[in-house]
């Protein structure tokens, strides 16, 4: 359940009560693909990163290690030891993204493993069984990720097909949800909009979304090539037709400059593997803006990655010494780059939240893009 605290502008300050925890909103879900982050980070880690939600991936957890293998160990909660909210996406980003020979149809998508090259096949009543035996909090609808570009007739084509998957996907989760043996019967459901950079088919795909019952909306197929003020133009478009009174989720984004124009638009929920990708190999974000920790004026730094920052590793660590482990190919140094990054995101959040409480968000903004977005 969503509820809103405070508004200023379309920005929004929230709360959405789940049956593993209530999240706090504006937030940023950290990505832990194949049920961890990339660069060594546990679920414990994450308690002391000031991370709420965490998001696993269908279609990496369905191929492998196998979603019945994780139903059969508790679920992912308890195989990967994370007591907060899961959400787990629907496999069809990947499906579109990684998959060789992809075939689709109305029942559903045939493709091949890009691990194995087995061939396996996924619609809405798939993803959603694969989902619940992940027993995520949150399970998104299964769609079709429309490339960038796209041509009005297909993306028309995919968009309604998309919503006649939703009814599949809403159908099957009601049916899950009461079964027995079902881990979590309290599984929520989340549509997604679709209709590449067409205002008036993102509307009114949206409008036809809205008519089936789901717990949150997302905006899909977006941050894949366009430039950011298309994406902004959408979620502007998008907007006015999303429930007020369930959370949104841009998905897939982004910058810290992308996320403070999209709350500043009315979103609730992001997630981006952004931080963790960029840490790995030394793209570290600070408050003064993003610095290259590989570049040799860091050899012999010995203030922390950030004056500001609280994090463990700015707390502990030299400049110098993180970029002597990255330039050693020690599995340490990535470790340490990624718990920054995730700390300084889920804190961005929380500045974001302390702005809307107090009705300052617009200051906020103006003061933050021009630091967050440059290149030191």
């Amino acid at each position: 359940m969503y509820t809103l605290l405070k508004q200023e502008g379309r920005a929004r300050r929230g709360e959405f009560k789940t049956v593993h925890g209530t999240v706090q909103t504006p937030a940023f879900m950290n990505v832990g693909t194949s049920a961890a982050i990339k660069g060594g980070i546990s679920s414990y880690d994450l308690k002391d990163l000031r991370c709420q939600v965490e998001l696993c991936n269908t279609y990496h957890l369905h191929l492998r290690p196998g979603d019945e293998k994780i139903k059969a160990l508790g679920g992912l909660h308890k195989f990967m030891g994370w007591d907060g909210p899961i959400l787990t996406d629907s496999g069809g980003f990947q499906v579109f993204s990684l998959a060789q020979l992809r075939t689709i149809s109305e029942q559903g998508v045939k493709f091949q493993s890009h691990i194995d090259g087995r061939r396996i096949f996924m619609g809405p009543e798939e993803s959603m069984r694969i989902q619940s035996n992940l027993t995520s909090t949150i399970a998104m609808a299964f769609d079709e990720c429309i490339e960038n570009p796209a041509t009005r007739e297909y993306t028309k084509r995919s968009i309604d097909r998309t919503v006649r998957w939703l009814r599949r996907c809403r159908a099957e989760m009601d049916r899950l949800n009461a079964a027995e043996g079902t881990i979590n019967p309290h599984q929520m459901l989340f549509g997604i909009n679709q209709g590449s950079t067409f205002p008036d088919l993102r509307i009114e795909h949206m409008k036809q979304i809205s008519e089936i019952n789901c717990d949150g909306y997302a905006i899909g197929g977006l941050a894949v090539g366009e430039p950011a003020p298309v994406m902004y133009e959408i979620i502007e478009e998008v907007e006015p037709y999303m429930p007020k009174d369930k959370p949104r989720y841009l998905m897939g984004v982004g910058t810290p400059v992308n996320i403070i124009e999209a709350v500043y638009r009315g979103v609730d929920l992001f997630d981006c593997v952004m931080p963790s990708r960029n840490a790995r190999h030394g793209h570290l974000f600070t408050w003064q803006g993003i610095i290259n920790i590989n570049n040799a004026k860091y050899e012999l730094d010995d203030s922390p990655i950030d004056a500001e920052c609280d994090c463990p590793v700015c707390q502990r660590h030299s400049r110098a010494y993180i970029r002597h482990l990255l330039k050693a190919n020690e599995m340490l140094g990535m470790r340490l780059a990624v718990m920054h990054n995730l700390y300084f995101y889920n804190t961005l959040m929380e500045k974001i939240r302390a702005a809307l409480d107090e009705g300052r968000y617009e200051q906020f903004r103006a003061e933050m893009i021009p630091l967050l977005g440059r290149r030191i």
